[in-house]
């Protein structure tokens, strides 16, 4: 995007007045910055009482042995406890915990003490099955309440769980059994998605009868969707008879602070997915404190929604973790936002009066396709905070969603974390910090992040670079699941002494910072480092266009061509002959960004390859791109969304 573009809407967004419930505690909040820059850990030691500890922790890090962080050690807690028991017995078993919404329309609100039953009657079913502390079990499910009851459940008995997203393959399933050493599967025979039941357990069976999978000895089923399935006597058990025959009273155990919560699989370079392991005390002492700081969460009268799934570890900290223990009272949402109809998400929040929202700039981009009359037709007025999470989001959508959904009263909270950072690192507090459209903007107190050159050494505002960690922080990865060395190569080996996954960054005139997405994902055109998040922007900055996806291709002149796929606005369809469009883009872009950011190729298109997390697949357009034979795309939402781009090559446009 243009500077000139970037200076408009921010001069823009300048005109929203904050609304006067948030900056009420502008003052409260602003002060955790200077209280964080002048004792860090102090800060994360205070934040910690949030918790509940069963011994309270008198050491805050031990960081003898970097880059192996220890964080309260000393301190002994129960993060099940923390999320459910304590909200009970301080009085609020009445408030509801979970309002759960299936996608064929029906419901159920579950309350915290209800929740305090089920989790206990889960927590004595495992212990049947054979589950001790530190045996891992594998979850493999739909976005339904056991689903985050089971997570609960192994944390009450400090049994390391393993979500796995609920499409991937039956190999990938394997694959994170096998290097887990899972015991136990939790599983349901399906789930619904998109207007139709989906199976789930066939892929579970399936898995099972790979090398390496021989070690689960039980499968505890949901029954959701009432679809037949295969059954394996003595293996196989019903949730709705072994964990309803349970007692509905369980009293945790208090573990150590650096006792394993989760194993969380992460694409791998190698092909080998990386076990992201977070540990207990750190991980909610930071997911509690951000959800409450970024969110300014006022429990008991907020509804609160993240639109992510459990598989993925926005779920794991802004649906299960953090919220409940803050005695959030949220929304859970089965399906897809269009089933039945475009509007289900917006009827969503009418229906619950939703406070908060959070969810994905691509999820934001394809109900701009949809038309600004559809969230138009629904009360969005209990909203109040609006958040965005999972890549970098552009300016135009940013925009479009606080006038459209937030109404330009909402502030909204653009955020930058990772599966390895486990919790909110960089983004705006509503109120507090000044917002700036497509910024994650400041690090959160108590976090030391930076943007670095080539050789480590901060760089100056207004220039770009790589986004690193400088200190530890309480919710970090402890390790790589049994591969130590591959967790010092992974994370912290191109910056000694500093944490680096792989972002690109850029710091504009006053120091704030831009996400530019992974290293990966910077194209080099003829001598000159060209954003693909950069080069989307301008595309969608015109008024034709609702989504765009840019991919590097290898190209002989230039070293990479800019290669883009595009979605047209209110849902038209792509005209492969219209090559009048095309070349307007292309100028638009030119203008936007200069000559060199032209795309060489542009490819209209009617959907375009997204995990269910709203992350595009852009990996499999460069496949596209280079004419290569598609990678795995088992991650994907819809599989068939690569059939209909490939089908549609023949039409593409191109300009040598």
């Amino acid at each position: 995007m243009s500077n000139e573009s970037l200076a408009n809407l921010m001069t823009e967004d300048r005109r929203f007045p904050p609304p006067a419930e948030v900056t009420a505690d502008a003052n409260v909040t602003a002060a955790a910055y200077e209280s964080a820059a002048a004792d860090r850990l102090g800060f994360w030691a205070e934040q910690a009482r949030r918790l509940s500890w069963a011994t309270e922790p008198t050491e805050t890090l031990d960081w003898s042995n970097p880059p192996f962080a220890k964080w309260f050690a000393d301190g002994r807690l129960n993060v099940a406890y923390n999320c459910v028991d304590r909200h009970v017995e301080a009085g609020n078993g009445d408030r509801v915990a979970l309002h759960f919404e299936g996608e064929p329309g029906d419901s159920r609100a579950i309350t915290y003490a209800e929740l305090q039953q089920e989790v206990s009657r889960a927590a004595n079913a495992l212990l049947e099955l054979g589950v001790a502390t530190g045996d891992r079990v594998a979850i493999y499910m739909p976005m339904i309440p056991e689903t985050v009851i089971a997570m609960l459940a192994c944390a009450r008995i400090g049994a390391p769980h393993s979500v796995v997203f609920g499409a991937f393959s039956a190999d990938a399933l394997a694959t994170r059994i096998e290097d887990g050493d899972a015991r136990v599967v939790i599983t349901s025979d399906g789930g619904y998605r998109r207007g139709a039941p989906s199976a789930l357990k066939p892929t579970v069976d399936e898995a099972l009868t790979r090398p390496g999978a021989a070690n689960v000895r039980s499968v505890l089923v949901v029954r959701r969707t009432g679809q037949d399935i295969g059954w394996t006597e003595g293996r196989d058990h019903w949730w709705h008879e072994l964990v309803a025959g349970q007692s509905p009273e369980h009293t945790p155990e208090a573990f150590d602070a650096e006792h394993p919560l989760f194993i969380l699989y992460t694409s791998g370079t190698t092909g080998k997915p990386k076990g992201i392991l977070h540990t207990s005390g750190g991980y909610l002492t930071q997911a509690a404190y951000t959800h409450h700081a970024v969110f300014d969460l006022k429990p008991g009268s907020d509804v609160y929604w993240c639109t992510a799934d459990v598989g993925w570890v926005t779920g794991h900290s802004y649906i299960v973790y953090g919220p409940l223990a803050n005695g959030a009272t949220e929304v859970l949402y089965e399906g897809t936002p269009n089933t039945p109809h475009n509007g289900r998400w917006w009827e969503i929040v009418e229906k619950y009066g939703v406070t908060l929202l959070y969810t994905a700039p691509t999820a934001i981009r394809t109900c701009m396709k949809w038309g600004d009359d559809i969230p138009a037709g629904f009360d969005l007025s209990s909203l109040r905070v609006l958040g965005s999470v999972g890549e970098p989001i552009n300016p135009e959508a940013w925009v479009w969603y606080r006038k459209h959904i937030g109404g330009d009263r909402t502030p909204v909270v653009d955020t930058w974390w990772q599966t390895e950072t486990g919790s909110m690192m960089v983004s705006p507090l509503p109120g507090v910090t000044v917002a700036k459209p497509g910024s994650a903007q400041v690090p959160l107190p108590g976090i030391s992040a930076t943007v670095v050159d080539d050789d480590g050494n901060p760089v100056a505002n207004g220039s770009g670079g790589y986004l690193v960690l400088t200190e530890p922080w309480p919710s970090m990865l402890r390790t790589i699941w049994g591969d130590d060395q591959r967790f010092i190569d992974t994370y912290w080996s191109r910056f000694p002494g500093k944490y680096f996954a792989g972002d690109g960054a850029k710091k504009d005139a006053d120091g704030d910072i831009w996400l530019l997405g992974r290293v990966d994902d910077v194209m080099l055109v003829s001598g000159h480092n060209i954003s693909t998040t950069e080069v989307e922007s301008a595309l969608v900055s015109h008024p034709r266009i609702a989504e765009a996806a840019v991919v590097g291709a290898t190209d002989p002149q230039t070293t990479q061509a800019i290669c883009a796929f595009v979605i047209l606005r209110g849902g038209a369809r792509p005209d492969e002959d219209d090559a009048a469009l095309v070349e307007e883009l292309r100028a638009h872009v030119a203008k936007e960004l200069g000559p060199i950011a032209k795309p060489k190729r542009i490819l209209p298109v009617e959907e375009l390859p997204k995990t269910r997390s709203g992350k595009i697949m852009r990996r499999l357009l460069r496949d596209v791109a280079e004419n290569r034979e598609l990678g795995d795309v088992t991650t994907l939402t819809d599989s068939s969304v690569m059939d209909l781009i490939q089908s549609q090559l023949p039409g593409a446009k191109s300009e040598d």
